[in-house]
């Protein structure tokens, strides 16, 4: 009896071989580690599902070895699930295509097992219909410089991600809100240099999101107070877009802040108190806006902040910071604010500000007209700088070297002299 067992376990394992390869050979072990890494393993065969890798052939892409296989860190990569007998895609990532190169749905439906997807300069058009299984099985999608054209209802039917990217790719959308609206369980969202226009979104519905990025589009109006249900909130970025009105004091909610960025925007008003609240707070830029008003001096309580550009805005009064404070700072910027000044008595002009020490009076001090660039910042100096106009009137007069009046007297004397003898001699001569 146990010889039948045996044998029929036998014959069981060569009709499993005939079934993966034709009955050619015995099929690759099917463990994660052995098709992952062992070189022989990948010649062999392929571990993964053949309506898969006719799918990936159809798409141009390299099947010599096994798919399945390490991925490469910069052309087409592939991930697969660690099944048996046959693996399936989880990851595809395909880079720098063919333009040629066509996505058909039987590819696409045969895919239905990807949860990531990304396109990098793949530079053809974005398929018009995505099978509901691979829709519902995708949790990230990356599409940087590729498809050509999107539109917002195409990326909103991508209901299940957890990590939407779209860089450099023209996105046809009235708003962010007809994307973002029916994806609930994204974490990462970056929708950048699209040409997206419309408003920052008023309601949010992935209340789980860690990090927004809508920067370089075309996003007007301001931005609203409700942004600060966004509890888990780690970077912000809405840099170089066309916002205007104020900064709502509700961004002090954001507890969990690490970066935020603001720049390039018509942006005004002062900067909130409630910044002061956002203790986590690495890297602020509120560059290149309309901000008025003075700076909060309770922004120096931020400890953890490393990054602070304040340049090219409308603030005014006295910089609220001592030098402890910029020194733990990495990068400060704070020029192009031509009414703020600093105090000269706590802080060096050898930190090269960019604004003007303060008067008395607390107002920037007015360079001299018609003087040089030099001149003008010697003029903003707080240390000696009395020698060196000392130093310049010496080297315009004050150290004359030429003859003395009394070398002048005796050499014109001896002069007279000489010739009054010589007239003397002549005229006894003519006499004579």
């Amino acid at each position: 009896m146990d010889r039948c067992l045996a044998a029929l376990s036998m014959v069981l394992a060569l009709l499993s071989a005939c079934t993966w390869t034709g009955g050619d050979a015995a099929p690759p072990s099917p463990s994660p580690t052995a098709s992952r890494s062992d070189p022989a393993a990948a010649a062999h065969g392929s571990t993964l599902d053949p309506r898969q890798l006719t799918a990936l052939q159809s798409m141009g892409f390299p099947t010599v070895g096994d798919p399945c296989a390490a991925p490469s860190p910069r052309d087409n990569a592939t991930a697969c699930d660690d099944n048996a007998p046959f693996r399936h895609l989880v990851s595809l990532r395909l880079a720098n295509c063919s333009p040629d190169l066509d996505l058909t749905t039987t590819a696409l439906h045969a895919l239905s097992t990807l949860r990531s997807l990304a396109f990098l300069r793949c530079p053809i058009p974005a398929p018009r219909y995505l099978p509901s299984d691979l829709v519902a099985s995708l949790r990230s999608f990356s599409c940087a410089a590729s498809l050509r054209r999107l539109t917002g209802v195409w990326l909103s039917r991508l209901q299940n991600l957890t990590d939407l990217t779209v860089i450099g790719v023209p996105v046809a959308a009235s708003g962010p809100a007809i994307i973002l609206s029916h994806m609930r369980h994204l974490r990462s969202a970056s929708i950048a240099s699209t040409n997206l226009s419309g408003s920052v979104p008023h309601h949010w519905h992935a209340l789980d999101l860690v990090h927004l990025n809508l920067s370089s589009n075309h996003l007007k109006g301001p931005i609203p107070s409700s942004i600060s249900v966004l509890g888990s909130l780690q970077t912000l970025d809405l840099s170089s877009n066309a916002l205007s009105g104020t900064l709502p004091d509700s961004i002090g909610d954001l507890a969990a802040l690490r970066s935020a960025s603001f720049a390039h925007n018509s942006l005004s008003g002062p900067i909130p108190v409630s910044m002061s609240q956002l203790t986590l707070l690495v890297h602020l830029d509120l560059s290149s806006n309309q901000f008025n008003g003075s700076i909060p001096k309770s922004l120096s309580k931020l400890k953890g902040l490393k990054f602070l550009n304040l340049e090219n805005n409308n603030f005014q009064g006295v910089l609220p910071f001592d030098a402890s404070f910029l020194q733990k700072l990495e990068v400060f910027k704070v020029g192009g604010n031509s009414n703020l000044c600093y105090n000269h008595t706590l802080l060096s002009h050898k930190l090269k500000l960019g604004i003007a020490p303060c008067d008395k009076y607390g107002l920037p001090v007015s360079p001299p007209p018609n003087r040089s660039t030099r001149a003008d910042t010697s003029d903003y100096s707080d240390d000696d700088g009395g020698d060196d106009v000392g130093a310049d009137r010496k080297s315009s007069g004050g150290g004359h070297h030429g003859p003395s009046k009394l070398v002048l007297g005796v050499a014109i004397g001896l002069s007279c002299f000489f010739f009054l003898v010589i007239f003397l001699v002549c005229l006894s001569k003519l006499c004579g």
